[in-house]
């Protein structure tokens, strides 16, 4: 970074006190809490968060030094709720994202409902186009049959998310068809699940402190753990129950 672009000592000592001010704030905020999920102190929270990751910026660009502090991320978490303590109606929003890895497959699945679809006698347009084989096939199953079988469609998983709102009463038929997504409100969240491949990291660091730890406690003596081996290999047929992705829950 050029000199020209660099904070000046007067910003960065600025970002320092409003951090200062935040933490008290924050303090405050804690001491004074009226419950579990009082908005105060989350709000306190996430100014203090915002003015730590300024001073940090700041710091680093004027001096090439960091802080001790770890920003948590906004996805982490979600405001306090705020919804009906007894909903009336519950709202449940997924997203799946997949990607088309097997485009060929794709097709021929689809080629395989369109002919099922003309022996019945209906007319069926042409599923020759990855646009139009995707259209018959979600069209054809449901999103969970898909996801179950996705691989069968030549598609990957990629990340999902399942979001539960409250809701004070049921929406009337058609009301928010047309705008499905537009009004969520986080603090209506009852509990959210995240599954990505990038919570991997955290499993695997997971596993890693396990290994050591088993390391640590082996004395050297096999002879107890021939005593016990089992070649009985039964469970080698068994299905994995999952893909390997790790999850979350959120709220």
């Amino acid at each position: 970074m050029s000199d020209a672009a660099q904070p000046t000592a007067a910003e960065v000592r600025a970002a320092a006190e409003a951090v200062k001010t935040a933490l008290d704030r924050h303090l405050a905020a804690v001491e004074r809490r009226t419950g579990e999920d009082d908005p105060s102190v989350y709000e306190a929270f996430n100014e203090l968060a915002a003015a730590a990751e300024v001073y940090d910026e700041l710091l680093y660009d004027r001096y090439d030094e960091v802080t001790p502090f770890e920003i948590p991320g906004a996805d982490d978490s979600l405001p306090p709720y705020a919804g009906p303590e007894e909903p009336n109606a519950l709202s449940v929003l997924i997203r799946r994202d997949y990607a088309v890895v097997e485009p060929q497959r794709l097709l021929a699945q689809a080629q395989r409902v369109e002919a099922a679809e003309a022996e019945d006698g209906t007319d069926a347009e042409s599923s020759g186009t990855v646009h139009g084989a995707l259209g018959l096939l979600f069209g054809e199953f449901e999103p969970d049959e898909i996801a179950s079988r996705h691989k069968e469609f030549g598609l990957e998983e990629g990340d999902s998310t399942l979001w539960v709102l409250a809701a004070d009463e049921p929406a009337e038929p058609g009301e928010w068809l047309e705008t499905p997504f537009e009004q969520l409100d986080p603090q209506r969240v009852v509990c959210r699940f995240d599954v990505s491949s990038v919570f991997d990291d955290d499993v695997d660091l997971h596993d890693e402190d396990d290994e050591d730890d088993g390391a640590e406690e082996d004395d050297g003596d096999d002879s107890e753990a021939e005593d016990f081996d089992d070649t009985d290999d039964t469970d080698e047929d068994l299905e994995p129950l999952d893909d390997g992705r790790a999850g979350r829950v959120v709220g």
